[in-house]
């Protein structure tokens, strides 16, 4: 019965590392993104470059001798993982066929095989998300070695994007919070792993860019994604107008010839290549972002809160799949050669991957899920469902708003961004069906 047993999980783990490589598989390479190559180059380059972890480059960098198919491996496996031990924390454990239906439920109805079958940090931050809920709420439920992975697993996330930092350091002020209302509800020590978990990643992030760049750095580009915010929103155009001429100031040649979209100003503007890029703007739209919001506060506000709530609802699949990613085409054809071959015969690279269909089903069923999240809390209060069940609704939505106001006001509001995020509030309600189910089960049997 025990071999049985083993069988069946390992059965269910290897079918559900399928399902999720297989968007991947079906395109015949890794999925790539504009973003790819950036992360790809760092090893080779040298530099640090504005919001390319080098934890992530150094991870691709691994997986070159085999065409990245591993770094997509270790992406499905830790997602399959982190499933089957939130279930487990939840009283749904010893079930592998749960497992694997969750993650079949997943690949179908949400994003989150497009995250784990594409070489991007993306996935790893619902994947902290996830492993810091389960060590500040769950840890209870959680053996040494699991801690000892799970906090390993945030500080990776963390040290893969500034964004990501920012969100699970929101979660963790909001457990403080809690704790300091009411101290019995969480363990202090639960807290103390997850800061030492956050605290690892910055350490990751300090060692990952001293071995790339040969310098105590971290990876830039905070200040330079909120300038293109405020741009795209008017904010930039109001200071200059206000300012100029002034002699300090690069941009004031230039006033009357900035885009409004961020994503042209940074991707797509010769004048922003002329100027020098990050490395010759960056300074001037670090003073720019600064004094604007000291100047400007009310239009901040505003902005801010269309560009949050934009975000919110900005989760649609596959943004940035597309046929044409020319920066990540020019670095793995200059600096992995052998892999580029391979590359091109891919489906994306004809041309052949479409999202019409996936985000007719899947976008309005994220909606839906991020809608129940309230519901699910409001049902735990009422003891209709497991308290624990709420927790874990109120961190998913919490995670939607604080990645919307990272994201949407700090940066500027992208699907991507939103996708995510997104899939865990389809989890969340799964996992909320199952216990609910369980509990009916129970409730005839008794």
């Amino acid at each position: 019965m025990l071999a049985r047993h083993r069988a069946l999980w390992a059965l269910a783990v290897i079918l559900s590392i399928a399902l999720l490589i297989a968007p991947a598989a079906w395109n015949g390479f890794p999925l790539l993104q504009y973003d790819t190559g950036g992360y790809l180059a760092r090893w080779y380059e040298g530099y640090l470059v504005p919001s390319r972890a080098a934890v992530y480059g150094l991870i691709l960098f691994a997986g070159v001798p085999l065409a990245f198919w591993p770094v997509l491996l270790l992406q499905s496996a830790l997602t399959v993982w982190i499933v089957a031990l939130t279930l487990r924390a939840h009283g749904l454990g010893k079930r592998p066929l749960l497992v694997l239906g969750v993650v079949a439920t997943l690949t179908v109805f949400t994003t989150l095989p497009w995250l784990t079958a594409i070489l991007l940090t993306d996935i790893f931050c619902g994947l902290g998300v996830l492993a810091l809920y389960l060590l500040l709420w769950r840890g209870n439920t959680l053996g040494r070695v699991e801690r000892i992975g799970l906090i390993a697993l945030v500080a990776v996330s963390v040290a893969t994007h500034n964004a990501t930092l920012a969100v699970l350091v929101a979660l963790v002020a909001a457990v403080i919070l809690v704790w300091l209302v009411d101290r019995k509800r969480i363990p202090l020590a639960s807290i103390g792993r997850g800061i030492a978990a956050l605290v690892l990643g910055a350490l990751l992030v300090f060692a990952a860019d001293f071995a790339v760049a040969r310098r105590l750095a971290w990876t830039p580009g905070g200040f330079a994604l909120s300038f293109g915010r405020m741009l795209q929103d008017g904010i930039v155009q109001r200071y200059l107008a206000d300012h100029c001429p002034d002699p300090a100031l690069t941009l004031c040649a230039y006033k009357d010839q900035l885009p409004h979209n961020a994503d042209v100003w940074f991707w797509g503007s010769p004048l922003f290549d002329r100027l020098g890029r990050f490395a010759g703007l960056g300074p001037e739209m670090e003073k720019i972002a600064l004094a604007c919001l000291v100047d400007y506060p009310g239009m901040q506000i505003t902005t801010a809160a269309a560009d949050t709530a934009e975000q919110l609802i900005e989760v649609h699949t596959g943004e940035g799949v597309v046929k044409w990613v020319w920066h990540t085409y020019f670095i793995m054809q200059h600096y992995t050669p052998q892999l580029v071959p391979a590359m091109w015969a891919a489906r994306q690279q004809k041309g052949e991957i479409s999202f019409t269909a996936i985000n007719a089903v899947q976008y309005p069923l994220g909606l839906l899920a991020m809608a129940l999240l309230p519901v699910i809390v409001l049902l735990a209060a009422r003891k209709m469902l497991p308290v624990a069940t709420g927790e874990l609704a109120a961190t998913i939505a919490l995670t939607l708003l604080a990645n919307a106001f990272v994201c949407g006001a700090l940066s500027n509001p992208h699907d991507r961004y939103g996708a995510r995020v997104v899939w865990l509030a389809g989890f969340v309600v799964i996992l909320a069906a199952a216990e609910f189910s369980a509990r009916r089960r129970r409730q005839e049997l008794n």
